[in-house]
């Protein structure tokens, strides 16, 4: 199971990915093309060429987890391909598996307080 907490840290390997890749091949992807770790606990987002898939990859601590999820008459929002990776939010994250425009999350800023109490 995949918790998006805040705590979670989600990368997004901008460039697309050949789909046939299962558990071992995407793990690889993270080693070779991103120089990360995959059993690092982070989720690693990877998308397909025509950019309505998507397969996210995390180490639960006791296996990997692999969720692969196909748009209908839609595209997910992408960022710029590119090669590397990206970081984005859990709440970034949220919005892109649902497939809205992730880039629209803006964290709303809190006021410092004067004085404790």
């Amino acid at each position: 199971m995949i918790a998006a907490g805040a705590d979670l840290k989600i990368c997004i390997a901008t460039r697309p990915i050949d789909f046939r890749c299962g558990h071992d091949g995407l793990a690889a992807k993270v080693q070779e093309m991103l120089r990360l770790d995959p059993f690092s606990g982070a989720a690693f987002v990877f998308r397909s060429k025509r950019a309505d898939r998507i397969k996210i990859l995390v180490w639960d601590r006791t296996g990997m987890v692999l969720v692969h999820k196909r748009l209908e008459g839609c595209k997910f929002v992408w960022p710029t391909i590119a090669d590397g990776v990206m970081r984005i939010s859990p709440a970034m994250f949220a919005a892109l598996f649902e497939g809205l425009d992730w880039r629209l999350v803006r964290p709303e800023e809190a006021r410092r307080p004067q004085a404790a109490g």
